[in-house]
């Protein structure tokens, strides 16, 4: 692999890290986050409904804590004290005295940004139970108002080649405030990943698609999240030997994105 394009210092963690996160909330189970591990990934993005990869992963963080960057947050995050509550649960579960980053899930919408939520997560940073805090969110205008002034250490945002609205809303904001920025949907739910109607050139891979997100300078790391063990095998083993997008590749692969992007806007319904 490319070892300058697949790893990067990423302050925000204060680890080295391999560019390629793993989701585990889409089906792999623990065989599957081992295996993950044994290759380099280091971010574990991991939510309460991930069952199958619980234990694996708590056994994985006693033998050897350092080397995960463990990043989850509370389901529903509308107030301080409940955060507080979820955070002190998250910790007893998977056996652990702190957290790399906890986020508030789906900013707007099943979390709130409040002086009571701020409170909380500033409250839990200083106190050593969590070493960064983060929010993830749909609506680009309001993270590009959270990356240029918050206490957030990182922003998961939804960046790919269909949607790539955050390098104008996103990362010229940047400049003031460094924040982490950890991208996901690089495939668009797959999307991506299909031959749109009239279009004759190619059709990106899974690793087409994190490739995009990571030739951005601005973007840290891309999630992966496989369904199962061979898919993430599959979405690793694409990302061999590659590096950053050569200009030709960036701009096929933005005007996929586009037509991809117009064919699904056919079929939105409005009511």
């Amino acid at each position: 692999m490319s070892e300058d394009f697949l790893h990067r210092d990423v302050p925000g963690f204060r680890k080295r890290m391999f560019r390629l996160g793993l989701a585990t909330n889409y089906g792999v189970d623990g065989t599957d986050l081992e295996w993950a591990l044994e290759q380099g990934v280091n971010y574990v993005f991991w939510t309460p409904n991930a069952r199958k990869v619980t234990t694996s992963l708590k056994a994985a963080l006693k033998r050897n804590r350092e080397s995960i960057v463990l990043a989850t947050g509370p389901t529903i995050g509308f107030f301080g004290g409940s955060i507080k509550a979820a955070c002190e649960r998250l910790l007893k579960k998977l056996g652990t005295d702190y957290i790399d980053v906890l986020q508030l899930f789906w900013l707007g919408r099943t979390s709130a940004w409040t002086a009571s939520t701020i409170d909380a997560l500033i409250s839990l940073r200083e106190s050593g139970m969590v070493r960064a805090i983060g929010a993830s969110m749909h609506d680009r205008r309001r993270a590009g108002k959270l990356v240029e002034d918050s206490p957030l250490d990182m922003l998961m945002i939804r960046y790919n080649a269909a949607h790539p609205g955050a390098e104008q809303d996103i990362f010229p904001h940047l400049a003031k405030q460094r924040k982490a920025i950890v991208t996901y949907t690089a495939t668009r739910w797959g999307g991506l990943l299909k031959r749109p109607k009239g279009w004759d050139g190619p059709v990106m891979t899974a690793g087409d698609c994190y490739r995009f997100c990571l030739s951005n300078p601005h973007v840290d790391l891309v999630l992966t999240g496989p369904k199962n063990g061979q898919q993430l095998k599959e979405n690793l083993n694409d990302m061999k030997g590659k590096g950053p997008l050569s200009e030709q590749e960036m701009h096929w692969i933005r005007e996929f994105g586009q037509v991809v992007h117009k064919a699904s806007s056919r079929f939105t319904f409005r009511f």
